[in-house]
């Protein structure tokens, strides 16, 4: 089954998905975005939880019960996967469409 995200997803949706392939907290959320991205990508909390909270309504990622509230650890679902998967191919297709015209400069 194709699973086609609505658009393409945002930088920031993209990365959170692919932060929670190992389960973690909002901190540890923000530190791995930060070093991927060369800090080139630095996070408020309200983005960061505005983010997460949508990618759990649409199912993509689960908060994980665990002893410390305060440290809530989410993981992608399954469903999460699929959209990863998809982004992949759109942002390779979108890559070759460009590489093709511009002759791979």
């Amino acid at each position: 089954m194709r699973v086609d995200p609505i658009g393409a997803l945002t930088e920031l949706s993209f990365l959170v998905l692919l932060s929670l392939y190992q389960p973690r907290h909002g901190y540890a959320v923000m530190q791995f975005i930060e070093q991927e991205t060369g800090g080139r990508l630095c996070l408020g909390a309200g983005s960061l939880y505005g983010a997460l909270n949508n990618l759990a309504d649409k199912g993509w990622i689960k908060a994980l019960s665990g002893a410390d509230p305060r440290r809530k650890e989410y993981i992608i679902t399954s469903l999460g996967r699929q959209v990863v998967r998809g982004e992949m191919a759109r942002l390779s297709e979108l890559a070759a469409i460009a590489a093709q015209i511009t002759g791979g400069e």
